[in-house]
Formats: C-alpha cells, structure tokens, sequence
C-alpha cells in the first residue's frame, strides 16, 4: 500500500485547508490524482475522515522499560527517523506518533516495515547514463523529472533523460525488525517510548 494514512494527517500537522487543497488537486507524480468532487463534497469527507481519525487509539497500553526503549530506538532508528528534532530524514517524522498510531499497528509497522510505505518515502533506485546508482526515496516526480532524497540525505533532482534506469522497490529502506532481531521483551519497552510521543509534546525542546 503506498498511499498515507489519512485519518492521522491532522496529528501530523495538516490543516484541514491544505487537505482540501491536497484532494482537490491531486499529487503531481503520484498516482492521487485531482478530484472533480464538489467543495461541499470534499468538506464532508474531510468531516469523515476526523470521525475517523478521533477513534484511533493511542499507543498507550505498553509496559517495557521506557530507558531502555529510548535506548534502543536511538540506536537502531534515530539515524533514519526524526523525533522533536533529533535524527534522520529519510523516513517519517515520528515526535507524535504515540497520539496517532495503535500498538498493534506500531508493531506492524516495526515488524513488517514495508506493508505499508508512506507516500514521500518511497524507495527508488535510480541508474544514470555512465551506470552509477543512487538509492534514496522519491520526494516528487512528473513525466520528465525526479526528485529523491538520497541515503546520504541529500535532495537531488534528475531529468529521466539523462537515466537509464528508475526503479520503484516494493521494499521499505527499513528494514524488518522480527523477533530475531528485536525480540519480544526489548520490542515492548520500544513501544513504552514510542507511546510517550504525542502531539502534545510536539513543541518539546
């Protein structure tokens, strides 16, 4: 699934005029495409949407060690996500993720980290005329150009003719943390830290 999930678009920052906006008018170089609905049909499913948004559970129900949590996820995420300014770019920002997100769905997330790629990461391999490739995600994207952010998180734009090669992978840049790489234990004190960010604490220092 590459689409976003919508009903937490709010807890990520969006208005709900930038959403109508995003609706009515599609995102250029993603298969969302602008809508013909009427403003007033637009409004109501953005109406809906919040219904749907305000009876998502918070990641509130983990019961690991919260130190050790923390500890984990700098080490083994932090470099590629980003927490009240602190980390990576290359995936989403997570600094309210524990308002927006359930514990099942965190753990299928950690999981199966490529079940559900979010719209603005997804991955690309791109091969230039003298044969380099340059693996990052795809920020945008229209009939004759790229733009990615490398994994070196650099943004860097490509007109297609000049490539050989553009490859959309159905495989996340994260990797699956199963249980033989993050076992049960050391995956519910992950979870305590994760439920700790909420979009209360989004102003955090």
């Amino acid at each position: 699934m590459l689409g976003p999930d919508l009903t937490v678009a709010w807890t990520s920052g969006a208005s709900d005029q930038r959403l109508f906006q995003t609706i009515r008018k599609g995102v250029p170089g993603t298969q969302m495409p602008s809508s013909s609905a009427s403003d007033a049909e637009v409004w109501s499913l953005l109406a809906y949407l919040r219904t749907l948004a305000a009876t998502v559970p918070a990641a509130t129900s983990a019961s690991g060690d919260l130190v050790n949590g923390e500890r984990i996820f700098w080490a083994n995420c932090g470099s590629c996500h980003r927490v009240h300014g602190r980390g990576g770019y290359l995936r989403p920002e997570l600094s309210q993720i524990g308002s927006s997100r359930s514990l099942d769905a965190l753990v299928r997330d950690i999981r199966e980290a490529s079940a559900s790629i979010v719209r603005g990461y997804q991955p690309v391999t791109l091969v230039t005329s003298d044969g380099r490739r340059i693996r990052g995600v795809r920020k945008s994207e229209d009939a004759f150009s790229i733009r990615i952010m490398d994994t070196r998180e650099q943004l860097q734009g490509y007109s297609k003719a000049t490539l050989r090669e553009v490859t959309y992978e159905s495989r996340s840049l994260m990797p699956d943390f199963a249980v033989e790489r993050l076992n049960a234990r050391d995956l519910d004190d992950v979870l305590r830290f994760l439920g700790t960010l909420r979009a209360a604490d989004a102003g955090r220092p």
